[in-house]
């Protein structure tokens, strides 16, 4: 009987296949250990590469002022590669721009943690820390930027905006100077400067950094009126009106400066004029208490007396806390002859921290 030469064949060819590669059991350890790297690495060559390419959507969505699609591209790019800096930072600084402070709080803890030597981390910290109106750890964060990185602009004006909410409009000027050394195109450091000043009662320095903003850029209507309203403290109030002038010209529906040009007109006896004004700024922003309290004042002044209560009554319903609309209201109610009336509007004035309503009640209402 002829062997079966094909069937051997055969065999011996799976024999000679099976040779030519190692099984796991085969392997040594050094080997075995060569092949498991080999795998790990490929996967996380596959993971970093899935955390750039989360990163990089990220960084089109934040382009595109798409906070929340960034915010959750950047997790995903974390999540992909959970040593990857730059995401953390990003995520922190999205989730400041779309105002979820607590979150960017945590984004940028972790990554502080990881460098504590970095500047901008602590900068945008300090930023989520103000945004949640905690302002002691926004200075510590801000102190620490500046420590890091004393030529970063943005923190000196960030800590400076601190200083100025906490009344502290000597440090503010400190720290605005120094951004404005370091940015000197930076035209809200200048101008919130001027603001300090302006705290100060530093009128002329104030109007000299207002000015410089308007060289810089004409069309800024909110610093005409700032312009207008310190030369109106400076009593200059031709030059104030022409300041709120240019301001509308610019921005016809700046209900600020049409409120502000009616304290002027009120102020050189123009009564009409001034309700034409406090009209305007009511009928641009229906809620704004300050031109409707002002307006009573008006009334008052033209012995209309029923009316400014009228306008001192819709002030306060839109502002509790106006302690000027609480004296207007009493001046009217004291002269239609309610002086019980006008002695609790003295008294919440005066509660309000009103100069005016605290000599009203001493002086008409006893102690």
């Amino acid at each position: 009987m002829k062997p079966n030469t094909k069937s051997l064949i055969a065999i011996l060819a799976l024999s000679i296949s099976s040779s030519c590669f190692a099984q796991p059991g085969d392997l040594t350890p050094e080997e075995q250990a060569y092949r498991d790297s080999i795998a790990a690495l490929n996967e996380e060559n596959a993971a970093i590469a899935n955390s750039q390419e989360a990163y990089n959507k990220g960084v089109e969505f934040f382009g595109n002022e798409q906070y929340g699609a960034a915010i959750e591209q950047f997790r995903k790019s974390i999540q992909f590669d959970p040593d990857f800096t730059a995401a953390y930072y990003n995520k922190g600084v999205a989730e400041n721009e779309a105002a979820k402070y607590n979150d960017a709080v945590k984004s940028l803890d972790r990554l502080i943690a990881k460098k504590p030597a970095y500047s901008k981390a602590f900068f945008q910290r300090g930023r989520a820390y103000q945004g949640l109106d905690n302002y002691l750890d926004a200075e510590k964060d801000y102190q620490q930027s500046i420590k890091l990185n004393a030529t970063n602009p943005k923190a000196h004006y960030n800590y400076a905006t601190l200083r100025f909410l906490q009344q502290d409009y000597k440090g503010a000027v400190k720290s605005f100077s120094t951004a404005i050394a370091l940015n000197k195109d930076d035209v809200n450091a200048l101008n919130d400067r001027g603001s300090s000043y302006r705290m100060l009662g530093e009128y002329t320095k104030a109007i000299a950094d207002y000015e410089a903003v308007i060289r810089k850029n004409p069309n800024l209507a909110f610093v005409l009126n700032n312009i207008g309203t310190t030369k109106s403290k400076m009593k200059d109030y031709t030059g104030a009106l022409a300041a709120f002038n240019r301001a509308i010209s610019i921005d016809a529906n700046f209900h600020l400066a049409y409120n502000n040009r009616g304290v002027v007109q009120l102020n050189q006896g123009r009564l009409d004029d001034a309700i034409k004004d406090f009209k305007k700024a009511l009928s641009v922003k229906s809620d704004y208490a300050p031109a409707a309290s002002n307006m009573s004042g008006v009334y008052f002044k033209r012995k209309e007396y029923d009316k400014a209560l009228e306008l001192a009554n819709k002030a306060i319903k839109l502002d509790a806390t106006n302690s000027g609309a609480f004296v207007n209201r009493a001046n009217a109610k004291e002269m239609l002859r309610d002086m019980n009336g006008a002695c609790e509007d003295w008294h919440k004035a005066k509660e309000l921290g009103s100069e005016p309503g605290k000599n009203y009640y001493a002086g008409n209402c006893g102690n």
